[in-house]
């Protein structure tokens, strides 16, 4: 367990509770070291799943005996995140719409509400696998550093669970109010305390990719989306078949193809001329080099490129060394929110909308979209 504080005046936190093993586990933490902790769950869809996952976080928060309330963000949560991600795969890339729900849900407008409906409080937490230094646990330091720190957010100590990945776009006002409890427990810690306070019966559900989904994506998108089938393509620009829909693809994909005399790979795919582009090569996956747009550095600022850095394409991706240079526009004219990342050795199925996540370490640099 944790340490008991050197607190006189405890800071209160509001725990993001999810229903799950993890969040319910962070409550648990902070409530042993004395802290004044209460428990919100985010209302964001009607699935059931997620209606019975509420149900589990109210029974979590009687169970600990601690405040628990319901905000309904799921009007925003349509608009922001499930819209926005039908038009990148409507586009053709392949977006990654829980970087983006960090952003602008549990971390951005989850903090304006709080501030709106005038609830008191110093910080949030969660159950994210990761950590932020300095911890500005004490109320005075926490002070201190809201007008002088620089937070930086580090890998958690369990590299398998650690979810840093997807925490790239917070930015300084938004990580000084976050904090995360299981940064320093593994997985399997977390689910021996949560059987030592009798969570374990209770708390069934882990997160899923996309919580948005129940089930099969494709039926998912055959259901908002409209099918374009057209014509599938080899390298040498012969037709080889027909796709469903490109919504359906995305690069590096071998399964459901659908063709025979395989295995293919998906190589591209030509938006503009609705096509399917395939290979039987794996080796023509691997790519040296990519641009990204939309980056962001934790810090606030940019640091002085080129630098060399460990690169994350993919949440399960094995992270490489690449050096990060400037792009540009026109010569000398350089475009601030576009990077080029040339890697050691090429990688397989750089894939555009996924997120490429920087590294110093174990600290977290920052992060952009790939867009080529």
């Amino acid at each position: 367990m944790l340490r008991q504080p050197l607190l006189t005046d405890s800071p209160k936190i509001i725990v993001a509770m999810s229903g799950g093993i993890d969040s319910a586990v962070a409550a648990a933490l902070l409530k042993e070291q004395g802290f004044e902790i209460s428990a919100i769950f985010l209302r964001l869809t009607n699935l059931p799943y997620l209606k019975d996952s509420e149900k589990k976080a109210k029974q979590i928060a009687k169970i600990l005996k601690i405040p628990f309330r319901v905000l309904d963000l799921r009007k925003e949560f349509q608009k922001k995140i499930i819209k926005n991600f039908l038009k990148d795969i409507e586009q053709g890339i392949t977006p990654n719409p829980c970087v983006v729900c960090n952003k602008e849900i549990k971390f951005g407008l989850l903090l304006k509400k709080l501030k709106e409906l005038k609830i008191d409080f110093d910080f949030i937490a969660t159950g994210h696998y990761a950590r932020r230094s300095p911890t500005g646990l004490r109320r005075e330091f926490s002070i201190f550093n809201d007008q002088f720190s620089n937070y930086k957010l580090l890998v958690a100590r369990d590299k398998e669970k650690d979810q840093s990945y997807f925490l790239w776009m917070l930015s300084q006002a938004q990580i000084r109010k976050i904090l995360f409890p299981l940064g320093n427990y593994t997985k399997q810690e977390v689910k021996k305390i949560a059987k030592k306070i009798e969570l374990s019966n209770v708390v069934i559900r882990e997160s899923q990719e996309i919580c948005f989904i129940k089930g099969d994506i494709n039926d998912f998108l055959k259901k908002h989306l409209k099918l374009k089938p057209d014509k599938i393509l080899d390298t040498e620009g012969k037709i080889i078949g027909e796709h469903q829909g490109l919504i359906f693809y995305t690069i590096g994909q071998r399964k459901t193809i659908g063709l025979s005399h395989g295995p293919y790979y998906v190589l591209d795919k030509d938006i503009k001329k609705n096509i399917l582009i395939v290979t039987k090569n794996e080796k023509d996956l691997y790519k040296k080099e990519l641009i990204a747009k939309n980056v962001h550095w934790i810090s606030g600022k940019p640091p002085k490129l080129p630098i060399k850095v460990k690169i994350k394409i993919r949440y399960r991706h094995k992270s490489a060394i690449a050096i990060i240079t400037p792009t540009q526009r026109c010569v000398g004219v350089i475009k601030k929110e576009e990077i080029k990342v040339i890697f050691n050795k090429p990688q397989r199925a750089i894939t555009p909308g996924q997120s490429v996540v920087f590294y110093d370490g174990q600290e977290l640099l920052g992060g952009g979209i790939i867009k080529r």
